[in-house]
């Protein structure tokens, strides 16, 4: 008779997640043996202390790795187990990427559409750019266009624009080879951004549209694939109206010049996820949380009127540290009202960031 404290194979499966079959599997591989078999029935039975040996070869499937570094993760001890799981994850991306590249050849190949030009920028400013802007996106299933960048390009210049409603970054390009047309679309932010290490390297960069996403082509290729080229798909959802949003703002009641490294340095001594601050002619006094915490006083040029204005850190954080130049522009418009952040003295980047609320609670 087996052991009484041992599970039958079908009350292991329940456990572990794993199926009879592959349990069977996993024994005959001598990955997951059983605990005891019957030498009669052939019966196989498994011992509570293997449930979180199972678990964990399941989970390890689930992620795609191969049986026999499934067992060598098993086995080893926990800093070498993460050291595998790592270069397993690394080489699913690495593998992902190269193929998602290769179907949009295919893809480009077999449609046979012209890329339109839609202009070229130096490498490091489009880069720079790409990355100051995608700080306004978001991750929203229900509304992926969020954590998209529009992207509007014109003879004159290359507009690079991104919200999650409580936040809107912009910024305006002027292009080293300007487009022979106007065009728009919203691009895949997460792609935008594993290419910009590339685009970053290369001294000047074409943006080509096609009817599926843009080519970042990195260098004098155009029509042809090259190995440096990045590829970005684009989202089919409208993007919020945020020329709207810009048109209807209402003048602002008070204008700070401050200190950007001033400003953010009291932004990360500042201890709590949500910031107040009060703003008169004294400059701006980033109030403390609690007793334990002194005010944060901060020289600052204002005019206009007084007020006191509350936001969570990881909406003005990001508005703040993206701003070009050694000093910034905020424009105020009251407690409720979105702020401007831009340069003191260059306009081509802005970025709005929302309060939050008064009435809203602590």
């Amino acid at each position: 008779m087996p052991n009484p404290e041992l599970m039958p194979i079908g009350v292991f499966a329940l456990r572990s997640g794993l199926t009879p079959s592959a349990l069977r599997f996993y024994a005959d591989s001598g990955v997951l043996p059983p605990a005891e078999v019957d030498p009669g029935s052939g019966y196989r039975y498994y011992s509570a202390e293997q449930t979180a040996r199972a678990i964990l070869l399941r989970r390890l499937r689930e992620i795609g790795m191969p049986l026999t570094a499934v067992e060598a993760v098993l086995d080893a001890e926990p800093e070498d187990a993460s050291r595998l799981i790592d270069e397993h994850v690394e080489k699913v991306v690495g593998n992902a990427a190269t193929a998602r590249r290769e179907a949009v050849a295919i893809k480009a190949s077999l449609a046979d559409v012209p890329s339109l030009p839609v202009g070229a920028l130096k490498g490091p400013v489009l880069a720079a750019a790409v990355e100051q802007v995608l700080t306004a996106t978001a991750c929203d299933p229900g509304m992926p266009v969020l954590g998209g960048l529009r992207i509007e390009a014109s003879p004159e210049a290359l507009t690079l624009t991104a919200t999650d409603r409580y936040r809107l970054s912009t910024r305006t390009l002027v292009p080293a080879e300007p487009a022979a047309t106007t065009w728009a679309a919203t691009v895949n932010g997460d792609e935008l951004r594993a290419a910009v290490a590339e685009i970053r390297r290369s001294p000047l960069v074409r943006v080509e549209a096609t009817p599926y996403g843009v080519w970042l082509r990195v260098g004098n290729r155009e029509g042809r694939v090259g190995t440096g080229d990045q590829h970005c798909r684009l989202l089919s959802d409208e993007f919020p109206d945020y020329r709207l949003m810009l048109a209807s703002l209402g003048e602002a009641t008070t204008r700070v010049t401050v200190s950007k490294e001033r400003f953010l340095r009291a932004l990360e001594e500042h201890p709590g996820s949500r910031v107040t601050l009060r703003v008169d002619h004294g400059g701006i006094h980033v109030l403390p949380t609690g007793d334990a915490h002194p005010e944060i006083p901060l020289s600052a040029a204002v005019t206009g009127q007084a007020v006191r204005i509350r936001f969570e850190l990881t909406t003005l954080y990001p508005a703040v540290s993206t701003a070009i130049g050694p000093d910034m522009l905020l424009d105020l418009r009251g407690p409720d009202q979105p702020v401007t952040v831009r340069s003191a003295d260059r306009g081509d980047l802005t970025a709005l960031a929302m309060p939050i609320h008064p009435g809203h609670s602590a």
